[in-house]
C-alpha cells in the first residue's frame, strides 16, 4: 500500500522518485512506501495550490461547506477501511480506531460545514455608521500534522481552512501516510476542485522546512511536539505568517478526597492510557488527596492490570503498539530514569521488565506502566513522555494540588474528580492551562476553544476560533447620510 503525493487532483511520484518505507509498528513489518519530497515538490504544489485559489475563493461559504459535507459523505462510505488503515499506520487497537479516529475525521467535515450554517453577519451598528465585517481567505495555507491521530488531526484543519476559501499543502507524519491518502481518494472521487487540496509526503527538514519557507504560504497552523513547534515559530514568524501551534501536554488528573473513587480510577485510566498515552491531552500526572491515596492507588493498579495489551486487530484489546521502535526506546528511557529518580514501578515497565508483551517481539509494545513515590519535581513527573506511564502524586490541600499542577513548562489540559462540582470549578480556574474538564475527559463539544498555554501552544482551535484564523477579517464602514 504506496502513499503518493496528491497534486493539483492527481496522485504522483516524489520528483526525484525516492521513497520511504512504511512500517507497521504492531509487526515491524514493512506494508508499502510513501514518496519522498522535497522542496520541489512543495513548490509545484504551491503553484498547482496557487491557480486553483481565485475560482475556490469566489464560492461562497455555503458552497463551500456543500464540499464538506461530499468529503464526510465519501469518508462514511469508508469508514471501516478508514479504520483499518489507521490502525495498520499506528499499531492502535482497531476498536480505538474505529470509535474515535474514524469517526472523529468524519465529524470534522460535518461539524465545520453545519456550523458555517449557521454563522449570522457580524454588523456592528453606529449612530451614524454601520460596520460590517467579511471573512476573507487568506490563500495558500500550510498544514503540518502528526502521527498519534493522523486523520483526525488533519481533517480538524482541513475543513476549516478549506470552508474558509483557502487552497491548501499538507504535510501528514511521515510515520503515517495512509489515511490522508485515502482523504485524497475522497476528495478526488467527490470531484473536488483540482489545486484545492494537495497533500505532500517526505521528512520534515525536507518537506515541513520548505513549506514554512515558501513565501506564497500565508499561514502555517501546526501539531506536534514543543521543540518542533520552537523551531515553526522561529522560521515563520519573521516572515509573518499566522501560526497557530498545538504542541505538548503534561496534564494533571486531579482527585479529590470527596471524589467517587471508582469513576475516577476508570476516568483516570482512560486519561492516561488512551491511545497508549500518546495524546497530547492524556492525563500522565494523577495527583490524588492523601487521604484516599493508598485505597485510590491500590484500584488503580488493579484496574490497569486488567487492561488487554496485545494485537490491534483483536476486539478485546485495549493498549496496542507505540507508534515505532524508536519511540518505545524513548519511553522506557523515561521509565528507567524514575526508578533512578527513587520511583517505584506498581504495575507495568520496561520490556525487559515485564518480558514480551505483544504477539511479535518485532512490535513496539510496552504495557501500559504507574509509577509511585517521584517528587513532583522530578524529570519523569514533569517531562512529556507521550506514552502508556502515569506518575502518582499525594497531597494535602487545594492549594497544593494547584501547586503541583501548575509547576511544568506545559498548559494544555486536565480533569479534576470531584462530588462537589462547585469547588472543582473554583480550582479549575487556577489552573494553567488551556482545558478542565470535571468528573469526564476528552469530553469535546467542537464550538469551544482548543489550545494550551506556555509551551502547549499559541492560538486556539475549534468553531469560530479556527474560522478566525483561516480568514483575514476585512471590516467596511459605511458612513450614513
Amino acid at each position: 500500500m504506496n502513499a503518493m503525493n496528491f497534486i493539483n487532483g492527481i496522485f504522483v511520484d516524489a520528483i526525484d522518485g525516492e521513497t520511504i518505507p512504511n512500517i507497521n509498528p504492531a509487526t515491524g513489518q514493512a506494508i508499502g512506501t510513501l514518496s519522498r519530497s522535497n522542496h520541489r515538490d512543495v513548490e509545484t504544489t504551491v503553484r498547482a495550490a496557487a491557480t486553483a485559489q481565485q475560482d475556490w475563493s469566489a464560492l461562497s461559504m455555503l458552497e463551500r461547506a456543500d464540499w464538506l459535507d461530499r468529503i464526510a459523505d465519501g469518508l462514511e462510505d469508508r469508514k471501516e477501511e478508514l479504520a483499518q488503515r489507521e490502525s495498520t499506520d499506528t499499531g492502535k487497537p482497531l476498536a480505538l480506531a474505529r470509535r474515535v479516529d474514524a469517526q472523529r475525521s468524519i465529524d470534522n467535515f460535518r461539524f465545520f460545514a453545519d456550523f458555517a450554517r449557521k454563522q449570522a453577519p457580524e454588523v456592528f451598528e453606529m449612530s451614524d455608521a454601520t460596520n460590517i465585517v467579511h471573512r476573507n481567505p487568506i490563500g495558500t495555507v500550510g498544514l503540518i500534522t502528526p502521527w498519534n491521530l493522523p486523520l483526525y488531526l488533519l481533517s480538524w484543519k482541513v475543513a476549516p481552512a478549506l470552508l474558509m476559501g483557502n487552497t491548501i499543502v499538507a504535510k501528514p507524519s511521515e510515520l503515517t501516510p495512509l489515511t490522508a491518502t485515502l482523504m485524497c481518494e475522497v476528495a478526488r472521487d467527490v470531484g473536488l476542485p483540482s489545486g484545492v487540496l494537495n497533500v505532500v509526503h517526505g521528512y520534515g527538514p525536507e518537506v515541513g522546512q520548505a513549506i514554512l519557507e515558501h513565501p506564497s504560504i500565508r499561514a502555517i497552523s501546526f501539531t506536534g511536539g514543543t521543540a518542533t513547534g520552537r523551531h515553526v515559530a522561529a522560521t515563520a514568524a519573521p516572515m509573518f505568517k499566522k501560526l497557530s501551534l498545538e504542541l505538548g501536554g503534561k496534564n494533571a488528573t486531579i482527585i479529590l478526597e470527596d471524589a467517587d473513587l471508582d469513576v475516577a480510577v476508570e476516568g483516570s485510566v482512560r486519561a492516561g492510557f488512551t491511545n497508549g498515552g500518546q495524546v497530547c491531552l492524556c492525563g500522565s500526572r494523577i495527583l490524588v488527596h492523601a487521604s484516599i491515596a493508598d485505597e485510590f492507588t491500590a484500584k488503580l493498579v488493579e484496574a490497569v492490570e486488567s487492561m488487554t495489551c496485545g494485537a490491534p486487530e483483536h476486539e478485546s484489546t485495549q493498549i496496542g503498539a507505540l507508534i515505532s521502535q524508536d519511540h518505545m526506546k524513548k519511553v522506557e528511557s523515561y521509565i528507567q530514569l524514575g526508578i533512578e529518580e527513587g520511583g517505584v514501578v506498581l504495575t507495568g515497565g520496561t520490556s525487559e521488565m515485564t518480558g514480551q508483551v505483544g504477539p511479535s517481539p518485532e512490535g513496539a509494545f510496552l504495557r501500559p506502566t504507574v509509577i509511585d513515590g517521584l517528587k513532583s519535581t522530578a524529570r519523569t513527573s514533569t517531562e512529556e513522555i507521550f506514552g502508556p506511564v502515569v506518575t502518582i502524586h499525594r497531597f494535602n490541600s487545594d492549594d497544593e494540588a494547584i501547586e503541583i499542577a501548575n509547576s511544568t513548562e506545559y498548559g494544555l489540559a486536565g480533569s479534576i474528580w470531584s462530588s462537589d462540582s462547585n469547588r472543582a470549578h473554583e480550582i479549575a480556574k487556577r489552573i494553567e492551562t488551556g482545558i478542565v474538564w470535571v468528573n469526564t475527559w476528552l469530553h469535546r463539544d467542537l464550538r469551544t476553544p482548543f489550545g494550551g498555554v506556555k509551551n502547549s501552544g499559541v492560538g486556539r482551535e475549534g468553531g469560530a476560533w479556527s474560522l478566525g484564523f483561516f480568514s483575514e477579517p476585512l471590516n467596511v464602514c459605511i458612513k450614513h447620510d
